[in-house]
């Protein structure tokens, strides 16, 4: 099967329930192990001289026009100004925009892009010896969360939620640093900030109080960038480092 002819969704919840040989198992998952090797090898070699860089998620299918679109791309160039890369998911909407202004401000401009069926094109913003494909999401995460020294998180569906609670995750669990996460639109966030305060804090006591300090929401451009700039300033780093 090609990469063009990709497997239904049928066809994927069949192959769960039907059972194989041991050759067929020892066959597909040793080509499947060299396969996640060489995308985390490549994702390795082509990112680790990037230097300090910012992390952008959001929706892929923003308009142009839409705001957070005009945010995403604010953002991402005032970043770059201050001498940090940026760093999408490669594809249009938020990504394209972050993108355009970290070409614009003539910073680097990373795209980390997944192969998929819909949706997701490489943007063209993105400069040439930066853009890599993955087939995994999970080798895909790696890149986002190991060369970011931090976060910022527009308005976006479940494959944005995934990345903001991965590196929310993360941090927590004392995996990664102390990076910060800034959620950019604090009326779209509101409602889940108080899902979060109210169900997951208060009434299960499934979080720490403490838990709520690993992130910052902001409406602007500029409270996003300034957050990630005290940030380090606090410790006196740059991003010349």
């Amino acid at each position: 099967m090609g990469k063009k002819d990709k497997p239904s969704q049928i066809e994927l919840t069949k192959d769960a329930f039907e059972e194989k040989t041991w050759h067929e198992i020892h066959t597909t998952d040793s080509w499947r192990v060299f396969k996640i090797i060489s995308e985390l090898v490549e994702g390795f070699e082509k990112l680790s001289r990037i230097g300090p860089c910012v992390s952008i998620f959001g929706s892929a299918r923003t308009h142009h026009n839409d705001k957070y679109y005009r945010l995403a791309e604010d953002i991402a160039f005032r970043l770059v100004q201050n001498g940090y890369g940026i760093i999408t998911g490669g594809g249009p909407g938020i990504m394209e925009a972050a993108n355009k202004g970290a070409k614009r401000g003539n910073g680097k401009s990373v795209g980390i892009n997944i192969d998929l069926p819909f949706e997701q094109r490489p943007n063209s913003y993105i400069d040439a010896d930066k853009l890599i494909t993955f087939d995994h999401f999970f080798v895909r995460k790696v890149m986002f969360m190991k060369y970011a020294q931090g976060f910022i998180v527009l308005p976006g569906g479940f494959g944005t939620f995934d990345e903001l609670f991965e590196a929310i995750t993360l941090i927590q669990t004392r995996k990664i640093g102390k990076f910060p996460i800034i959620l950019v639109g604090k009326k779209y966030w509101k409602g889940l900030m108080d899902w979060i305060k109210e169900e997951m804090l208060a009434e299960e006591h499934n979080i720490s109080a403490d838990d709520l300090n690993i992130f910052t929401i902001v409406d602007t451009s500029k409270e996003a960038v300034d957050t990630i700039v005290k940030f380090y300033s606090r410790y006196l780093l740059s991003p010349n480092f």
